[in-house]
C-alpha cells in the first residue's frame, strides 16, 4: 500500500467518511478499482503492501503463484493475554516484531521518520513464545506480534503486518516535537480501541 492509500484510509477512518468519497483506490497490480476492505499483498523484496483486487488477491492465496516475491497479508487479528515483553526492549511502549523464514525476528517501532529496526534478540524471542505458544503460528513475514505498553497500557495483538503500517502512518502524521505532542497519543489510543478481532 503506498503512502497515499494508507493516509486515504485513514482520513475516512477519522472522519467517518464511506469509502465513495474522496480519490478512488486501485489495484497496484492490474489497477483495477478496489472496494474498502481489500486485501493487500506484501512486496518481500521492497518490503512494501500492495493493494489487491479480489482477483489477484485470490492468485496469491498459494505462496508458490508468486514464487514468494508477493505474500498474500493474512486477516486475522487476534487479542492475546498480556505476556511480559520487557526483555524485547520496547522504545517509547510501542512496537511490532515480525518473523522471517530464517528465524529472524525483526523487530520496528513506529517513530516520526518511519519505522525504526533491528533484530530482536532470539533467547528473548524465545521466552516471550514460551510465555505465549499462540506466537509460534505467526506466518512469517505476513503477520506479527504488536505490543503497547504506553502508558500503562498492556496490550499484545496478533496482527497482519498492515495493520502495523496503517499505525506508523499514524504516528509519522500525527508526532510533534521531541515527545509526540499533544495530538499522536489519542490518535494511538484510537487506533487500538477500533482493533477488532477477525480469526
Amino acid at each position: 500500500m503506498t503512502t497515499g492509500a494508507l493516509e486515504r484510509v485513514i482520513r475516512r477512518a477519522r472522519s467517518g467518511r464511506s469509502g465513495t468519497s474522496g480519490p478512488a483506490e486501485h489495484c497496484d497490480l492490474c489497477r483495477a478499482p478496489v472496494a474498502d476492505g481489500h486485501r493487500h499483498l506484501l512486496d518481500t523484496e521492497s518490503g512494501e503492501a500492495l493493494c489487491a483486487c479480489r482477483a489477484c488477491s485470490l492468485l496469491f492465496t498459494r505462496d508458490a503463484a508468486s514464487e514468494g516475491h508477493y505474500r498474500l497479508i493474512p486477516e486475522r487479528r487476534v487479542r492475546l493475554d498480556p505476556v511480559p515483553t520487557d526483555g524485547l526492549g520496547v522504545p517509547v511502549g510501542l512496537a511490532y516484531f515480525v518473523p522471517r523464514a530464517d528465524g529472524a525476528v525483526i523487530a520496528h517501532y513506529p517513530s516520526p521518520a518511519g519505522a525504526t529496526q533491528w533484530e530482536a534478540d532470539p533467547a528473548a524471542w524465545r521466552d516471550v513464545v514460551a510465555a505465549c505458544p499462540a506466537l509460534e503460528s505467526l506466518t512469517a513475514d505476513v503477520e506479527a506480534l504488536l505490543v503497547n505498553t504506553a502508558r500503562g497500557r498492556r496490550e499484545q495483538w496478533i496482527v497482519p503486518v498492515d495493520d502495523c503500517f496503517r499505525l506508523v502512518a499514524v504516528v509519522r502524521r500525527e508526532w510533534r516535537g521531541l515527545s509526540g505532542g499533544d495530538r499522536v497519543w489519542p490518535e494511538i489510543e484510537r487506533f487500538f480501541t477500533e482493533l477488532t478481532e477477525r480469526r
